[in-house]
């Protein structure tokens, strides 16, 4: 036979000891001082935490954060939600009861108050009532706080690592081929579609293995236009990774490339040796060709795959895997990240930049530091006219690396939603999600300041051109590229050492061309940066009377302050800094050139 409850007090409510489950399951029970009861309501959450307390402790950060992207954990989270939902709601619902069943009567009061017992009771109980309600209220809106944001996460999942751009757009923003059906003819620069699928298959090449965690790591950044339903891979950034040393190099090839080497297979034995179109159209080439490169045409990975398997073939890597950005999407994880703030080098001026609607409109973006939405980041990414490839290369990788550096995961927690739907909207990655705890781990042994990149451009990567069908080309020189890739690792440790020396100090720089000649304080800035020094080069021209040679003027202190930048731009341009005190002017150093300043220009392999 049970033994009953021991009686509660007048003081003790079922609200308070309602309340109290809701804090953890058997505290209402203990405060009724029904102590058995309460413990065998805590016993099971008390030993749940203690085994998750013991799984965390043997699981590293990286591997906890990389269960956030299982699909399997998920799942499981949200399971467990609800049934640890009911089991506090009925550990409440029970210290409530047992408090209300032993309530003790309401007859000496209603004498004292003049009420009747019947009423005291029922007003009593519907305040009760109301109270266990807030509680259960209360409880279920943490727990489907938790449900909504485990199905944000999962269905994030679900879209980012797939290839299928058509899982989580509208059917009309989905890419070509996405449905299953024929892609639409693309341009692509002269070079006619490759015929249908014909006969049986053919061998598939393979375009790159699983990385195994020692090996260099190789990852393709794709920037891709989507608009009027093509998918032209505009930018292609390779990311190369030392995971033993954590040396980074980008390596950027121009999307007006033409000639690119085909690997050996099939689709080599259609196009030739070399794909004569212009490599921003490979992938709508080979998108629907499975029986060249492995993968669901459906799903589109033909494409990435035929895509990684050039680049790799070009720069003599093994690309392991690809995340792909459309940039409308670019430009919403911007803004819901609060902007980027980039350190613009040289002005952007472009009188014909592209604006929806076919019509072209005047940008200009001056020097030093921007604080850029994502429409302006994408403008700056985009400039092509009065423009090199090697600068608009060069702007894109700056706009990647400031990213990096400026998120803050504590800020974009208030913008989680609207940051779940732009990259559940615009990203793509074949990446396993088993491998993301050794890729967060790899990510945060990396160092901002120390990655390099090497932008294919002429005209050392290559030969400019112009072809009256395909429009202005590059061709490369593929050797030179398959050397520079080859020695991109293999950077003079001491120049290593003094340029994070220098890039600690954080001295910025302007270079003046004074010497009259085009072109000159570009090409000084990027030297000046190749070395550490944040340089731009802002379109004024200085009072160069006087002065034949360079001049280095070190404001307010500078030279004491940054005693290495100092040091430097003495020995590169051999005259001594002068120092001036002028409150106005918030640059660290001004550099004009004169008649006799040399030219120099960043090494080709840096």
């Amino acid at each position: 036979m049970q033994r009953p409850h021991p009686a509660a007090s007048r003081e003790r409510s079922g609200f308070v000891a309602a309340f109290l489950s809701l804090l953890f399951p058997g505290l209402g029970h203990a405060y009724l001082g029904a102590w058995r009861r309460g413990l065998g309501w805590a016993a099971v959450p008390l030993l749940l935490l203690a085994l998750a307390g013991g799984v965390a402790l043997r699981l590293s950060r990286f591997d906890l954060a990389g269960l956030a992207v299982q699909q399997s954990f998920l799942d499981a989270l949200f399971v467990g939600n609800l049934i640890t939902f009911a089991y506090r709601a009925a550990a409440t619902v029970d210290a409530w009861w047992i408090a209300h069943r032993l309530a003790p009567p309401a007859y000496p009061r209603a004498a004292r108050g003049g009420g009747t017992a019947a009423t005291l009771r029922s007003a009593g109980s519907m305040l009760s009532i109301a109270g266990l309600a807030a509680v259960l209220l209360v409880m279920s809106v943490a727990h489907v706080a938790v449900a909504r944001y485990d199905r944000l996460l999962s269905d994030l999942v679900g879209c980012v690592f797939t290839t299928d751009a058509a899982v989580c757009q509208p059917a009309e923003s989905a890419a070509p081929g996405g449905s299953g059906e024929p892609a639409p003819s693309v341009d692509q620069g002269g070079v006619p579609s490759a015929p249908g699928t014909v006969g049986p298959p053919i061998a598939s090449a393979t375009p790159g293995s699983p990385w195994d965690g020692k090996s260099r790591l190789n990852i393709l950044l794709i920037g891709v236009d989507e608009q009027g339903g093509a998918h032209n891979t505009d930018t292609m950034i390779t990311v190369s990774i030392d995971p033993t040393t954590h040396q980074v190099v980008l390596f950027q090839l121009p999307r007006d490339t033409v000639d690119v080497p085909i690997p050996p297979g099939p689709a080599r034995n259609v196009y030739g040796s070399t794909f004569q179109g212009k490599i921003n159209a490979w992938w709508s080439a080979v998108h629907n060709r499975s029986d060249w490169y492995p993968g669901n045409a459906a799903t589109n990975q033909p494409g990435y795959n035929g895509l990684k398997a050039i680049l790799g073939n070009l720069y003599g890597l093994d690309i392991n895997y690809f995340v792909e950005v459309n940039f409308g999407g670019f430009t919403k994880i911007v803004d819901v990240l609060g902007g980027v703030t980039v350190n613009v080098q040289v002005p952007v001026v472009d009188d014909r930049y592209p604006v929806p609607g076919g019509t072209l409109q005047r940008l200009y973006i001056p020097a030093g530091l921007q604080h850029m939405d994502g429409a302006a980041a994408l403008r700056y990414s985009r400039s092509r006219h009065q423009s090199s490839d090697f600068d608009r290369g060069a702007r894109q990788q700056r706009v990647l690396v400031s990213l990096r550096e400026q998120t803050d995961i504590a800020s974009i927690l208030p913008s989680l939603d609207q940051l779940t739907a732009a990259i559940q909207q615009s990203v793509r990655t074949d990446i396993p999600p088993s491998l993301v705890p050794q890729l967060l781990q790899v990510a945060s042994g990396i160092d901002a300041r120390s990655i390099r990149s090497v932008i294919f451009t002429p005209p050392y990567y290559g030969t400019e051109g112009s072809d009256p069908v395909r429009g202005y080309i590059i061709e490369p020189n593929v050797s030179r590229i398959r050397a520079a890739v080859r020695a991109a690792f293999t950077v003079d440790p001491a120049f290593a050492e003094a340029h994070d020396a220098i890039a600690e100090e954080g001295a910025t720089a302007w270079v003046l061309n004074g010497s009259g000649r085009s072109g000159q304080a570009a090409s000084l800035a990027a030297y000046l940066d190749y070395l550490g020094i944040a340089a731009t080069a802002p379109a004024q021209r200085p009072d160069t009377t006087g002065l034949p040679t360079t001049t280095i003027k070190a404001y307010n202190g500078a030279e004491g302050t940054d005693p290495l930048t100092a040091a430097a731009l003495q020995q590169v341009f051999g005259v001594t800094v002068q120092p001036v005190t002028d409150p106005l002017v918030h640059v660290d150093f001004i550099v004009i050139t004169g008649r006799q300043t040399p030219t120099l220009t960043p090494p080709p392999v840096p």
